[in-house]
């Protein structure tokens, strides 16, 4: 006669725990994961992730994951596509290794601009979010999406964090006599969010009202026959109004946006406020995606700084131009695991959050 005894505690807690995986195969995609797993206090859970050479995504998960809550922190690099299917691989191997709920930690959420139909395209970020649900993901975790609606294309649970009171903070401790600045919006489709800085910082609001870029409207989904036709030959610029007030605030803070990637809009707005007076002109977005040749049109820019947060990888535009800065979101990330984890409220993650933002 024998007896199997096991150990029930030693099990809960096993079945309780959690670990936190990078999906990047860059090393430099995986600072933001390796600052989170700091605050946290826990080890970055052990797996490989690799290229073959004939391109193809290899994902080895190389410790037990059964049972567990599982977060994936992706973050997304100049290419997208292989950080997506990095993401979509690693999810469905720890299914497949029968882990209890598996939780994407997205900070930037790649296809986010293409969430509406124009004229014969389609909708990617739905695309998008129906393939990371049959992956395997339960649950995700992002921050400043481009649209709000763009939640209603998942079928689980999605938390949009927000990124302004970080960018708020920067604002108040880095920028010098910021009481003396005003907010100003690029353009009119910005200027709730502006706003919203605005009435937290106390300060005056303005919004740059140029020519219409249609590829954020209705005008480019096909519903007007026959369809606009752009002029790509140059960008004509932005014009404000001649009559300005005679007591301008000197520093002048432009945005916020939460992606920044293409910098003509904002050269050209800083040029003309600097004919307006402005001494100092800083740019907030959420996402410094920044490609093609945007550090070098910022450096030779009228721009004092961009800054952003590391949402979005950036090292090498950082070397290519200093006046780009970098604000660490990795707490909130880090604090909204925990929470998720011990199932706590995060109405705390959203206190002095305005609607607009």
């Amino acid at each position: 006669i024998f007896c199997i005894f096991c150990k029930p505690t030693t099990m809960n807690v096993a079945k309780s725990g959690y670990r936190v995986f990078s999906a990047n195969s860059s090393a430099a995609c995986t600072e933001l994961a390796k600052k989170i797993t700091e605050r946290l206090g826990v080890e970055l859970g052990k797996s490989v992730v690799f290229q073959e050479s004939n391109g193809e995504t290899r994902v080895e998960v190389k410790e037990s994951v059964r049972g567990q809550t599982i977060f994936i922190i992706q973050t997304i690099p100049r290419d997208v596509n292989t950080a997506i299917m990095e993401l979509l691989v690693m999810a469905y191997a720890l299914k497949t290794s029968c882990a209890k709920n598996i939780i994407g930690v997205i900070p930037y959420f790649p296809y986010s601009k293409q969430c509406k139909m124009r004229k014969r395209g389609s909708i990617v970020c739905k695309l998008l979010a129906s393939m990371l649900a049959r992956a395997g993901l339960t649950h995700i975790i992002t921050m400043d999406l481009h649209q709000k609606e763009i939640q209603g294309f998942f079928s689980f649970p999605v938390d949009n964090l927000r990124a302004s009171p970080f960018l708020i903070q920067y604002i108040q401790e880095e920028i010098p006599d910021y009481r003396n600045a005003i907010i100003v919006a690029k353009s009119p489709a910005a200027a709730k969010r502006a706003q919203s800085y605005a009435e937290r910082l106390r300060l005056g609001l303005a919004v740059i009202h140029g020519e219409a870029q249609c590829s954020e409207s209705d005008m480019a989904d096909g519903r007007h026959s026959p369809p606009s036709v752009r002029n790509t030959t140059g960008h004509t610029g932005l014009e404000l109004p001649l009559m300005m007030a005679k007591e301008k605030p000197p520093i002048t803070v432009v945005g916020d946006d939460d992606i920044i990637d293409d910098v003509g809009d904002y050269v050209a707005a800083a040029e003309i406020l600097k004919e307006r007076g402005a001494y100092k002109i800083y740019i907030m977005a959420t996402h410094g995606l920044l490609s093609a040749d945007a550090p070098r049109l910022i450096e030779e820019s009228a721009i004092d700084e961009v800054v952003v947060t590391n949402t979005v990888p950036h090292e090498v535009q950082k070397l290519q131009c200093p006046k780009i800065k970098t604000v660490d979101v990795s707490m909130i990330l880090a604090e909204a695991i925990r929470r998720i984890h011990n199932g706590e409220s995060m109405a705390y993650l959203f206190r002095n959050i305005t609607v607009d933002d």
